[in-house]
Formats: C-alpha cells, structure tokens, sequence
C-alpha cells in the first residue's frame, strides 16, 4: 500500500500580460502586482502544508510563484524544486503579444474562441491543447507521478493550458468538456494520491 500523498496543482498569479489581456503563451514576463498577491495568499493558504518537491515551468512567472509560495512556508525548509521545459504554457505561435480583444475584432471572436479552447485547433505558428499534453502527460507519468509513488508531496506551479492538460489525465476529463474547464490563478488545486489513484480533495 503506498503512502497517501498530496499533489497540489497551482496556475501562477497573474502576469503583466495577463494584466493587459495580451496572449502570452512561451513569452518570459514576470508576475503583476495583482500577481504576486495572488501568490503571497496561496503562500499563506499552504504555509502548514509538508511540500517536499516543487515542479515548474521553465517560465519565470510560474517560478516566481513557487518561489513566494515556498517562502511562506514553514514545514519545508529542504523541498527538491525542479524546473522544466515540458510543463510551460501552451506556444501561441503568432498570437504572442497580441491583444486578445483587438485580435478577435481582426480574426473575427469565433475563430479566436477556437484558437484559444479548442482541443485540437492550433494558433497560427502555435500549439494546441492536444499537442500541449503530449509534453506535459508524460512529463507528469516520468517526473511528478514517481514522486508521488515514493511519498513524497508535490506542488506543481504552472499555466492555464498546461495545467488543464494534466487535469484533464488525472481526471478523465473530456476533450470536449476540458474546452469550457478554467483554472483561476493563483488558486491551488488539492488532490490526494494513494494505492495508484489520484482523487480531487474538495
């Protein structure tokens, strides 16, 4: 019988470009204010929490997140952080920079709807949620999953489309159900891990 484990999942705070409505995909910006108070509160909400290994993106605003999220934490003083590639924000190719409210009045707000949620609809020059997951699912089965497996408890602080992609496998989650999911920044995402099953806390 494995010992129960928690995984915790974490979209970062939002970033200047969030801020500005801006397609922000692969671009390194950093947290915004409203960013890094939305990740001091997460802090706060996992201060008691036993985090032994921190997995990120390779994108400076989801290390950041770790970072101020581990800084508020007082049981764990020696957590493993590993950083990868594979976790970032789904590659918006052409769109990044772009606003997203001036790039629906050009391109027309359904096709900039499907850009953005579909499951198998790239972005000019981009990556859709499908070829998003097929970095971060087995990324999750080589990195994250065997840590869960020996005990261990995680926090994962990533993206919105890189986070939904994991969500969707550990939950079953239809492509066309994973279209309409959202995942807020700055808000942890509990789950349990035990004898091989993963199970949402709340």
């Amino acid at each position: 019988m494995f010992e129960l484990a928690k995984l915790i999942l974490i979209r970062h705070g939002q970033s200047v470009w969030n801020a500005e409505n801006r397609f922000t995909g692969w671009t390194d910006v950093d947290l915004s204010d409203k960013g890094v108070l939305e990740a001091e509160e997460a802090g706060n909400e996992l201060s008691n929490q036993v985090i032994d290994v921190v997995h990120t993106s390779d994108l400076i605003r989801a290390k950041r997140t770790a970072d101020i999220v581990m800084q508020k934490n007082v049981c764990s003083d020696d957590a493993v952080t590993k950083s990868d590639w594979r976790l970032n924000e789904r590659n918006y190719g052409a769109l990044q920079g772009l606003n997203k409210a001036e790039t629906a009045e050009e391109h027309g707000a359904e096709q900039v709807q499907i850009w953005r949620r579909s499951f198998d609809v790239a972005p000019p020059e981009g990556e859709s949620l499908k070829m998003t997951a097929e970095r971060t699912i087995p990324y999750f089965e080589e990195e994250i999953l065997p840590d869960l497996e020996s005990g261990a408890n995680v926090l994962v602080s990533a993206h919105g489309n890189s986070l939904r992609s994991i969500v969707m496998h550990i939950e079953g989650i239809t492509p066309e159900d994973i279209v309409s999911f959202e995942i807020q920044t700055g808000v942890p995402r509990h789950y349990d891990y035990s004898d091989g099953e993963i199970s949402l806390v709340g």
